[in-house]
Order: C-alpha cells, then structure tokens, then sequence
C-alpha cells in the first residue's frame, strides 16, 4: 500500500497548487477561501535513482516504483471541531494517511487573500493543531465513555478506560498523542482509534517567490517554533511552474534559482526520514518492484508487503546488496562470488536490499 500524506491548513494557503505540482492531480485551486470543498486525491511516483540503475541491470520486463498518495483536504478554520467553516468531516479525511503534510504562508501579498487577514505561521498553525486536539478530545471522550461501561466486564475494559483517561487528561493540556509516553499495548489501543495527532506532523512552508530556500522571517519563525528539521521551505509557486516543464528542464531551471529540489524530492525525504522508512525491491517474474518498509522490518514483514499470504507463508528470501549488484554488474556474477545470500523470516531488512522471496501458499 502506497505511502499516504493528508496535505491540510487553513483556506488559501497553497494547498491544491501544490497538490497539482506533486501529482498534477488538476484539484481546482483559485485566490480566495475554500475553492476546495471537498478531498482531492493525487499520487506520485517516488523519486528513486537506485531503481533505475537497477533496471538497467536486471533488463525486466516490468518495473513498479513506490508511489505516494496525497490527499488534500479543505482548509481547516478556528471552529473546525465543531462545524466551522466547511464542517469536521473534513477531519475525518485526514485520519487515515500516515502523516500529515501541514502548508502554512510564509510570504507577505496584498492580493492574495489571507482567511486571517495577514499570514502570521506560528498563530496560523496554533489554529489548525487546535482544531485537531478539539477533535481528538471529542473522540477520546466518547472512547472513555464506552471504555467505562465496558470496565465493568472485566480486566480488559478497565484497562482501556486507563487509557482513555490518560488520552483525555492529555489532550486537554494541549499534548498530542504522539507526544505521550505509552506502552505498546497501549500504542495499540489509542491508535486504531486514529487519532489525527497521533500522526506524525511536517510543515511545508509556503515561501514567496523572491525567498524559495524560505530564509525570511515568516519561514524562520516556523523554523524556530516547531524545528527546522520538520519545515520544509517550498515556493509553490515557483513548484508550480517546475511542474510543467520537462524533466530535463527542470533541473537546469532549479540551478538557476539555486535550489536542488523540487518539492517533491523534498517531501519524500523528509517523510521517509520522520517515520523511519527504507525502501527495498524485489524481483519476480520479471517484475522489478520498489516498496516502503519501516527501517527495522523483516523479511516476513517485507514479504507481507507484497501479499499477506507471502508473510505467512514465508519460507526464505534470497537477498542481494545493492551496491554489490552494482560493484559486479550482474545476479550470475554475485551468484558466482556467494554474494546472494539466504535469510530467514526475522532476518532485519537494510535499505536497498534486492529480495526474492520463496514460500508456501
């Protein structure tokens, strides 16, 4: 399943603009307050220059990169828990991705509308992280009401309504899910209810056009309030206009404004390093495929990525390194140096590692 990124702010910010540059999704984006009404849904393909070498090197028939999935959600408003501007169903849009993409404006434009009068990042994502508390405190609430019925069955409601009380006392201070200390029992319990601020959060910020590597004020207030790691500085303008060019020109247009990547190559690395994932490939009937894993999985784990039925299954998987592919030029070469080695089901898959897997149906 593909890597799935909820793209959310306030009204106006930039987010359908950027939609359509990641994915040219065509989600209708215009200069005032709620144009998106309802989810827009693009994907993209990953950027992955490994896969490439590694389809030149094993010449398959098929090749399937990793893809991510951006959902965009309408712009979210200080009331948004309870119905506020378009409602909090729009909430309920963003519970199943694996992280949320926060766009927030950093650049000053008089003709741009701004739904708060005038961009301010550090109040305009206070708005947005409180609405997703609110509605996190509304759901915890109602768990901890039926965790406490069920309390009175025995040992398990009781440990539930525990949690739920944890969750609730939290939430009202204004500590999100993801920042409390819980068992994994317990990570358990409160997370198949998808909590929105149980996920981890990144925040895109929306720079102006004269500023692209977001070195301005706004940019560095964001910066500061919530981690330069975790803020991305992207002109989604600037995107915009990368996005329509061919991919050879894009590069050579990047250079001249001194940048290196576009936002998605920015996006992606981002992502894949706050949730800690790697990426591994398999080749099968000649099919050259890419996935996502998180960094510490097994080769039963990896296999369960490709079919559920792999990872039970799950007899042994050939693994080839990369760089010793590369270094040697061919799977008849490694297989001559014992450099295809075999592994079992708890085997920790390491990044770039080409698997094939063998099991029982």
């Amino acid at each position: 399943m593909a890597l799935s990124i909820g793209i959310a702010g306030l009204p106006n910010v930039g987010k359908s603009t950027l939609l359509n540059a990641l994915s040219h999704a065509g989600a209708e984006a215009s200069n005032y307050p709620f144009c998106t009404i309802d989810q827009n849904v693009g994907v993209a393909t990953v950027p992955d220059p490994d896969l490439k070498r590694l389809e030149e090197l094993l010449s398959p028939e098929e090749v399937e990169p990793t893809t991510i999935r951006f959902v965009d959600i309408a712009g979210l408003v200080e009331g948004a828990s309870r119905g506020e501007g378009l409602g909090n169903k729009f909430l309920g849009h963003i519970r199943d991705v694996d992280v949320i993409l926060h766009v927030v404006r950093c650049f000053e434009d008089e003709n741009v509308a701004h739904s708060t009068g005038a961009p301010d990042p550090v109040r305009d994502v206070d708005v947005v992280e409180t609405e997703f508390l609110l509605a996190d405190l509304e759901t915890a609430e109602g768990g901890l009401e039926r965790a406490k019925k069920a309390a009175k069955g025995g040992k398990a409601g009781k440990e539930r309504e525990v949690v739920f009380s944890h969750a609730v006392e939290a939430l009202k201070k204004g500590v999100p899910i993801r920042s409390l200390e819980l068992s994994e029992r317990e990570k358990e319990t409160l997370y198949e209810v998808r909590f929105l601020t149980a996920k981890q959060c990144l925040y895109l910020a929306n720079t102006g056009e004269d500023d692209p590597t977001g070195r301005g004020s706004l940019a560095a207030a964001l910066a500061e309030t919530k981690g330069a790691e975790k803020v991305v500085p992207v002109s989604v303008r600037i995107e915009e206009e990368v996005s329509e060019l061919a991919p050879d020109e894009q590069s050579l247009f990047l250079q001249e404004l001194g940048l290196e990547d576009t936002a998605l190559d920015l996006v992606v690395t981002a992502c894949y390093k706050l949730l800690d994932l790697i990426t591994f490939y398999t080749i099968a009937n000649d099919k050259l495929h890419a996935w996502q894993l998180r960094r510490g999985g097994t080769a039963a784990e990896a296999a369960g990525k490709v079919h559920s039925d792999m990872e039970k299954g799950f007899i042994r998987a050939e693994v080839m390194a990369l760089g010793d592919l590369i270094s040697h030029g061919s799977r008849h070469a490694l297989h001559d140096h014992g450099l295809i080695g075999t592994a079992g089901r708890d085997y920790v898959v390491q990044d770039k590692d080409i698997l094939q897997f063998h099991f029982k149906t």
